[in-house]
């Protein structure tokens, strides 16, 4: 579990980057943080990670305080940041000299993750592979430590459309309930139907944090041909197809979450949601 209670933190003091946050994330689930540029995203990755100190409030993750940096607390975690480095040696050598610091990593997981990305020479040099097919490598990596807490950042930048259908693939298979994943991204489509859980950041804040079953039964995501009672919608765009629509879910119907959609509705309404799904 990842406890974060009054969570305060800033590069450059009387200039904060998160504030008063408070936000639990359960293990089993594989929870996406959104957000527009610049509201602690990465920062928050980076403080969950222990890279960086909160000015004050407390992280706990599975018991351990990320700032001490145990040994056995970086042997339950992976971060992956953005940027992907260029060793200049082969994926084997790389694996052989990382893998030993991860106790539960599966060098056939590793294989059969590099597989879906059809990455078959393990032999060849990171630094000569192109950005996407490193970002595949790391990926890969990163899933066959087998930690119980796996961090992404922007992990789908640089991947083709079907690398990122093969991303959604894989993190699903390495998904298990005793495993908490965190990926932060602006590329919201990029884990359409993966999420179990969604954070969104505004401004220093938590605007909310829900699950996806709780979002899908307050609020209803389609077309619809009409514009309707405007005191339902929350938000509507033009289409091809019509009027794709969020709007209050007060008949208890079924709807697949449009992550775009929800974004937009949770920027336009929210004190709204605030107090749907904060309270």
């Amino acid at each position: 579990m990842i406890q974060i209670e009054k969570l305060n933190f800033g590069y450059r003091k009387n200039v904060p980057v998160l504030s008063d946050l408070d936000l639990n994330l359960k293990q089993g689930g594989i929870h996406g943080i959104f957000g527009k540029n610049g509201v602690g995203k990465t920062t928050l990755l980076h403080l969950v990670a222990g890279l960086l100190r909160a000015d004050s409030g407390a992280i706990t993750v599975n018991d351990f305080a990320p700032e001490k940096r145990d040994v056995a607390f970086l042997q339950q975690i992976f971060f992956l940041d953005e940027t992907t480095p260029m060793p200049k040696i082969s994926i084997n050598a790389y694996e052989k000299i990382n893998s030993v610091f991860y106790p539960n990593f599966s060098h056939e997981d590793f294989v059969n993750y590099l597989q879906e990305f059809e990455v078959c020479d393990l032999k060849q040099k990171i630094s000569k592979l192109s950005l996407g097919t490193r970002k595949k490598v790391f990926i890969c990596f990163g899933l066959a430590c087998n930690a119980k807490i796996t961090l992404l950042d922007e992990p789908t930048n640089g991947l083709d459309i079907p690398s990122k259908t093969s991303f959604r693939k894989v993190i699903q298979k390495a998904m298990s309930d005793e495993k908490i994943m965190l990926i932060s991204t602006h590329q919201a489509r990029d884990l359409q139907n993966v999420l179990d859980e969604i954070v969104i950041l505004e401004q220093t804040h938590l605007l909310f944090s829900a699950s996806v079953k709780k979002i899908t039964e307050k609020l209803w995501f389609g077309i619809q041909n009409n514009v309707g009672s405007s005191e339902d919608i929350l938000f509507q765009e033009d289409t091809i197809a019509g009027l794709a629509t969020v709007r209050l879910n007060k008949d208890n119907e079924e709807s697949n979450l449009d992550l775009e959609m929800l974004f937009n509705a949770a920027f336009a309404n929210k004190q709204l949601f605030k107090e749907m799904f904060n309270n």
